[in-house]
């Protein structure tokens, strides 16, 4: 951030404390704008806040993160996670004004000793990413809600799709499914930093930086939680959708419910023109997306995310803001307390040295997850009894039996023993054959 922007931001945050009142209102903010915004709330809230930039935009703008916790900065052992993103396309603003209003929201709330959300931010580490398609969006601000085409500033300021730019790991995903091969955390191709845009790269590094657990990126155009898989697994044929099913069916379906019936009118079905039963919808069942961010988390990181597609309008006059927040807020914040279901728990070694990386296995769903550098892990499920394993290279597995509930997460720890050394029965004699070379991997598939 330049020196006049923190200035103009500093003297701003001034005359609203000298005035002891939020000058926040429901309207449209270019980029400086909600820059002085961020800077205001965390200027309000400086000990559960921190603003912090993820990278730059094509054009420079600086891609600024709020984040609300008891303790800003670090991550706190079996604290989970959790992430908004709004304004992937530049067009589609509401998302970019709904988070601008729920970072001041959960700090006025919090100042206020409101106890809802003062738990929430005690034990979780939330992170608002109001815009990342700035460039996008000024675009389509200069010709504003009446006048704005439907893909006017849709793509950055190179007219690429954020959406459709990320790595296809759908594709290794699906390959792996009739081969019996990994679940998870699948390789990223060779040379990826350069066949992504920069705001895509700055994203997918935050993604690596952070274990998050539960995430949803911010959309317009129609009125649906939208979840995995996006990308279809059948050929794509004009006119047909195909339903495609991740390994998390069930507590997707659950989680995008869980923002429908919470928000206001999305439950209902018909919006917009169109009806998705329970205001739900597979994103595949809808229309085949390849390269999005939403498959993307599922399948490189540990997160879980939705697609919430929030207004008719992509660009909705100001005078909607207000009835569009109020509609939304129950819902964004019902979202967030979704982190705290299904179990978490530490993964440590005999001398209680936590273990980063182990791999957390649930019988009979094919999705694997892995703890982080702090040996905490977190594996969202729904109600009901399950077999848990936890492994890591050079350990013994250890597998444990656990019931949950509807309340708020069970706690499961794992302690590995070391495995004793022993021959490798695998080993190759001089001239055999490695079996598994006989089926190379495909190459991946390039964009549709």
């Amino acid at each position: 951030m330049d020196g006049w922007t923190l200035l103009r931001a500093a003297l701003l945050v001034a005359v609203w404390l000298a005035r002891g009142q939020w000058a926040l209102e429901f309207r449209h903010h270019h980029y400086e704008e909600l820059v002085q915004v961020l800077n205001s709330v965390h200027n309000m809230c400086p000990y559960i806040s921190r603003l912090y930039s993820i990278g730059r935009s094509a054009a420079g703008r600086h891609l600024y993160v709020i984040e609300f916790s008891d303790n800003p900065g670090m991550h706190e052992a079996l604290e989970p996670e959790f992430k908004y993103v709004g304004n992937m396309h530049g067009n589609e603003v509401l998302g970019r004004e709904l988070l601008i209003q729920l970072a001041q929201f959960l700090c006025e709330e919090y100042r206020a000793g409101h106890q809802r959300i003062t738990q929430l931010i005690q034990d979780t580490r939330i992170h608002i990413l109001p815009s990342m398609n700035p460039d996008g969006y000024e675009v389509a601000a200069t010709q504003g809600p009446e006048f704005n085409g439907y893909l006017t500033g849709r793509g950055n300021s190179r007219d690429v799709d954020l959406n459709r730019n990320f790595p296809d790991l759908n594709a290794l995903m699906y390959y792996h499914e009739k081969n019996n091969g990994r679940n998870h955390h699948f390789p990223l191709p060779d040379n990826w930093e350069e066949q992504v845009e920069q705001e895509t790269l700055a994203v997918i590094k935050w993604m690596q930086n952070y274990n998050f657990v539960l995430s949803a990126n911010l959309h317009g155009g129609a009125v649906v939680a939208n979840y995995p898989f996006d990308k279809s697994r059948e050929p794509r044929i004009r006119g047909k959708t195909t339903y495609s099913a991740t390994p998390d069916d069930n507590l997707f379906k659950k989680l995008a419910k869980t923002y429908s019936y919470a928000h206001s009118w999305m439950h209902r079905g018909w919006n917009c023109g169109d009806y998705f039963e329970e205001g739900i919808t597979n994103g595949a069942g809808w229309y085949s997306l390849s390269k999005g961010m939403q498959d993307f988390n599922y399948l490189y990181t540990n997160c879980f995310e939705i697609t919430l597609e929030l207004s008719c309008d992509k660009f909705p006059p100001a005078s909607a803001l207000q009835r569009e927040w109020l509609g939304n807020r129950e819902a964004l914040v019902s979202y967030v307390e979704q982190v705290h279901h299904g179990i978490k728990g530490m993964v440590y070694d005999e001398n209680n040295n936590p273990i980063g990386g182990a791999v957390i296995s649930v019988s009979g769903i094919n999705h694997d997850i892995t703890s982080g550098v702090s040996g905490d892990y977190f594996r969202l499920l729904l109600p009901g009894t399950y077999t848990v394993k936890a492994s890591a290279p050079r350990y013994q597995p250890s597998t444990n039996v656990v019931t949950v509930g509807p309340a708020e997460a069970v706690q499961l720890h794992f302690y590995l023993k070391v495995a004793a050394k022993e021959s490798n029965p695998n080993k190759k004699h001089p001239g055999e054959r490695n079996p598994l070379s006989a089926k190379p991997l495909p190459a991946l598939l390039g964009p549709r």
